[in-house]
């Protein structure tokens, strides 16, 4: 019995600490074992977890009425991504568990954080189309996305059910009641809704109901505004604050949704976040959508990876945002090859609030502020927050008690960005007197500019230009003319130039755990996105805001992820049968790569040319997407291989995908490169070669016209030979699938020990009608 439960109990395990603590503190652990290990002597798999809680307990003065350790509490159960559970576990049980033969892992859990209209317009779905994608799919109606965030507020608009037909009758969730949530809720449109709190708090302990929801309610904003970029309705009218006023609507106007509510105040808990992946694939979601983040790690010791390969095995789309971390290299997260990951990019829409200073210089600026503005034609002292207070260096930034009243009060304040949130920088400067706050982005963040909606006449400024502000007033210090300036509102514009832009906080690649999967997939809208929001919340997110909006206006990865989810259940509604990899697939050899004016899109950090390290296959374009010609399909097999030729271990491979896999048959048929993926990715190690080779073998699936031929056109990466066998691919029907070779040749560069170079190019196949574009990307790299 021992043996069968700790085979079990560890395969998933999520644990905080190393279980080389000498501390023998609880933690919370996650524990997977195999489904049809539990011994008949018991009735169930929870009595089997607790008699295996109860054989572990060696502090039997801490024991509970039941014979369990006070610290060895069942949190959840999982029997759908796996068979399961969570708990609380000394380290010294840790230590047995692991030691014992059959455990198959110990995981680490992770804290995770959420990454925080006219995108559906820009993305070319207009409700009037009397074909396209959304009347092919009809709005996406029948389908059921799961967002798993911080909750919804359901009375929102943008959740109501008018004209719906009756919830599916796959459906199989409920609506559970909580504080300030009865069961009533929910309607046609917001069809589930369910809230998961134990793992969270079993850290931290009883949540604080004064400020947060027992509930699926959404207290904090983030899932309110992700679900409906989703799939909210069609509101007029609709705005933030007087800003961006027009029709909101999500991806999938009729797409059904539910909430599973997973993050709280101090973040989202792999315990819960896996509760919340077992019920949405029971209760019978199409798509989940998760615009939560956190470290990269090895498949098999990624709580996330292995609850989204169960997903995805049971024909679920899983869509996740890339995080927030650009523009740096290697920031990409949620990079498992069957999860889609969305970067983020900006629409042609702006909200320009200009700085003019007292030498009449105009500096660009970006702001969603409703008023009191400041005086028409009056400048207003202004100062630097880092050259007044106590250090320099937390008065720069504007953080909390920083700044002394008698130098602020009344004066305009430039703030660095960093450290504290961007509208609580506004708070500080309110606090202390301010009349107005300049924010000027780090040189990290480059000219990437973010519109926040601010507690005072407020906007934000590039590097470049925080650099001109500050010389300004250093300058005008020393004279007989002391700095000025005043803040200029200019409202909402559209049709902007150049569009889309890669947002400048926007993650990057290359992948950190498989440089030879290209991560992102996609960039979707995710700057300045309009969207729902609670009435419980100020659209700054400051608990002292008191106005309330009933849409607030955002940016992250967070608010591109949801528009790919809605996405990809317009593409399931209008091609029932096509997998979750075909849907992405579509995506991603339809996406595009120039912006409005014809030219690569730029890279809003640098104001540069961006690459495939930015945006991968490209932008999104849903109309295209719909009738793809060719997709490059996958099954959970193919996922094996793939795990097979990353070098992981028989037992690995178990942990995330629950199948036994002799790995000798994947390792003979191929490397990692070969999973059939619509991007192509390949890592050269030089190591003093001259030459270096690989090749490529893919498979594509005819989802077009039944006769139909694919002529290929390869663009090489610059310097590098590249060839394609055959070049003709010759359809017969829909359905056929035919495999093409690709072939990579490079000269060896000269690299310096450690560094590396990554070149792009394309490989394109077309009938005439459709193209078919893969990115094409080889990193050459001098080891160390």
């Amino acid at each position: 019995m021992a043996f069968s439960f700790l085979y079990f109990f560890l395969s998933f395990f999520a644990i905080t600490v190393s279980v080389s603590s000498t501390v023998d503190n609880p933690k919370t652990f996650i524990v997977h074992v195999q489904h049809d290990a539990k011994p008949s002597i018991f009735p169930t798999h929870e009595h089997w977890y607790e008699s295996a809680l109860r054989s572990l307990s060696t502090n039997t003065h801490s024991l509970e009425p039941g014979g369990v350790a006070s610290e060895n509490r069942i949190i959840h159960t999982y029997s759908n991504v796996f068979h399961g559970f969570s708990a609380k576990l000394l380290i010294s049980d840790a230590k047995k568990l692991e030691a014992l033969p059959g455990v198959l892992a110990l995981i680490p859990e992770q804290v995770r954080h959420v990454q925080t209209t006219r995108s559906p317009e820009f993305l070319g779905l207009t409700s009037t189309d009397s074909a396209g994608l959304l009347k092919e799919s009809d709005f996406g109606s029948d389908l059921v996305i799961g967002v798993i965030d911080t909750g919804i507020w359901p009375e929102r608009k943008s959740f109501n059910d008018h004209d719906l037909s009756p919830v599916p009758a796959k459906w199989k969730g409920e609506c559970v009641a909580g504080k300030d949530f009865p069961a009533t809720s929910c309607n046609r449109k917001l069809i589930g809704a369910r809230y998961f709190s134990k793992g969270y708090e079993a850290t931290n302990g009883k949540m604080n109901e004064t400020v947060e929801h027992r509930s699926p309610r959404d207290s904090d904003g983030h899932g309110t505004h992700t679900a409906s970029i989703a799939a909210g309705r069609y509101v007029f009218p609709a705005s933030t604050l007087g800003y961006a006023r027009g029709v909101a609507a999500g991806m999938a106007p009729k797409a059904r949704l539910a909430a599973y509510k997973v993050c709280w105040a101090s973040g989202c808990y792999d315990a819960d976040i896996l509760a919340a992946f077992d019920s949405a694939v029971a209760d019978g979601v199409d798509v989940i959508s998760f615009s939560v983040g956190g470290v990269v790690v090895p498949y098999n010791l990624d709580a996330i990876a292995i609850a989204a390969f169960a997903a995805n095995d049971a024909g679920i789309f899983v869509s996740a945002s890339a995080g927030n971390g650009g523009p740096g290299g290697l920031t990409v997260t949620n990079v498992a090859p069957w999860v889609t990951t969305v970067g983020a990019g900006t629409i042609d829409r702006d909200f320009p609030a200009d700085v003019k200073l007292g030498n009449g210089k105009i500096v660009p600026g970006v702001s969603i502020y409703g008023g009191p503005s400041l005086a028409p034609h009056k400048l207003y002292p202004l100062i630097y927050a880092g050259s007044e207070g106590s250090d320099g260096y937390s008065s720069s930034l504007c953080l909390e008690g920083s700044l002394n009243p008698n130098d602020v009060q009344g004066k305009v304040v430039l703030c660095d960005r960093g450290v504290n949130s961007r509208a609580v920088k506004g708070e500080v400067v309110k606090k202390a007197g301010g009349i107005g706050m300049i924010l000027a982005n780090a040189v990290f963040d480059g000219e990437g500019l973010v519109a926040d909606c601010h507690v005072l006449p407020a906007t934000s400024v590039g590097a470049s230009a925080g650099d001109e502000i500050r010389k300004y007033i250093s300058t005008a210090s020393k004279s007989k003319s002391p700095p000025t300036a005043t803040i200029v509102f200019r409202g909402t514009i559209v049709n902007v130039k150049p569009a889309p832009v890669v947002a400048s906080f926007s993650a990057r690649g290359p992948n950190p755990e498989t440089p030879e999967i290209l991560k992102p997939d996609v960039i979707a809208p995710g700057l300045n996105i309009l969207a729902a929001w609670p009435d419980g919340v100020g659209p700054s997110g400051i608990p002292s805001d008191k106005r309330r909006t009933e849409f607030n206006i955002l940016s992250g990865t967070s608010m591109a992820c949801p528009h790919v989810s809605g996405l990809a259940a317009l593409l399931k509604a209008a091609h029932p049968g096509w997998s979750p990899a075909a849907i992405r697939s579509a995506l991603m050899t339809t996406a595009y790569t120039v912006d409005n004016r014809g030219q690569i899109m730029m890279d809003e950090s640098t104001g540069n040319s961006s690459t495939v390290m930015d945006f991968g296959a490209g932008h999104v374009h849903p109309q295209n997407a719909m009738d793809p010609g060719l997709i490059y399909d996958l099954t959970s097999y193919d996922y094996v291989d793939f795990l097979c030729n990353s070098n992981y271990t028989t037992k690995n491979v178990q942990v995330v995908t629950r199948k036994y896999s002799d790995c000798s048959g994947a390792k003979r048929a191929g490397h990692v490169g070969n999973l059939n993926y619509p991007s192509l990715s390949a890592v050269f190690q030089e190591y003093g070669k001259h030459k270096l080779s690989t090749h490529f073998i893919r498979s594509v699936t005819n989802v077009g016209d039944p006769y139909s031929v694919y002529k290929v056109t390869v663009k090489p990466p610059r310097g590098m030979v590249v060839t394609v066998e055959p070049e003709k691919l010759m359809f017969r029907r829909v359905g056929q699938k035919l495999n093409f070779l690709v072939r990579v040749q490079a000269e060896a560069v000269k690299l310096s020990p450690g560094s590396s170079i990554v070149k792009s190019g394309s490989l394109v196949w077309s009938d005439g009608k459709h193209e078919v574009k893969s990115p094409i990307v080889v990193t050459m790299q001098e080891p160390l």
